[in-house]
């Protein structure tokens, strides 16, 4: 490649947009998910779950049937992550708790499923918000867990990841997951 080669390279990079979805070559750090995170992945999917689901489509009817009530007024505490069963028995929650309840009965399911946490671009709260990610077959979706129009629930990948800023993930595996929209947030 000659210098000039090189020069045109270096304009278009720096002319394209970065992608937030990028995944960066280290593992996230357990806080980058939020301070209600207090407790090592593999905790959320310990006890057996109460409510039996066959398909994603009983994953949202079950979600949607939940009550969206923000830590402080439920907990007295800015950020609180319950544990799944926890959210069976009080089906109230916010973002993380429908999400992390999701994710597991996603992963359940035998789908590749990722909590992903870090903000939505179109979201009048400037906190951050937890959603989940997941393959099924080829197609890969979002699952904005705490959508109420069933219509919008779940969005191919492509079509809603533009509304999504992801910092870190967390996969079936329980391995870390950091994004470039974690960097991307810190540089504004």
């Amino acid at each position: 490649m000659s210098v000039l080669d090189s020069i045109r390279h270096w304009l278009r990079a720096r002319r394209a947009k970065p992608d937030p979805w990028q995944r960066l070559p280290y593992a996230a750090k357990p806080e980058m998910f939020g301070r209600g995170n207090q407790h090592p992945f593999p905790w959320y999917f310990e006890g057996e779950s109460a409510v039996v689901v066959r398909s994603v489509d009983d994953v949202c009817a079950w979600l949607r049937a939940c009550e969206y009530v923000r830590d402080p007024e439920l907990f007295n505490e800015s950020d609180f992550w319950q544990h799944p069963r926890t959210f069976e028995r009080l089906r109230q929650g916010d973002c993380e708790d429908y999400a992390l309840w999701a994710w597991r009965k996603l992963v359940e399911l035998g789908l590749d499923a990722e909590l992903v946490s870090g903000a939505q671009r179109m979201s009048e709260d400037s906190g951050g918000h937890v959603w989940v990610r997941f393959r099924d077959g080829d197609a890969e979706f979002i699952l904005e867990t705490v959508c109420r129009d069933a219509g919008r629930m779940v969005r191919p990948f492509e079509d809603a990841k533009a509304e999504y800023v992801p910092h870190a993930g967390v996969d079936r595996t329980f391995t870390l997951h950091a994004y470039r929209g974690y960097l991307l947030s810190r540089l504004t």
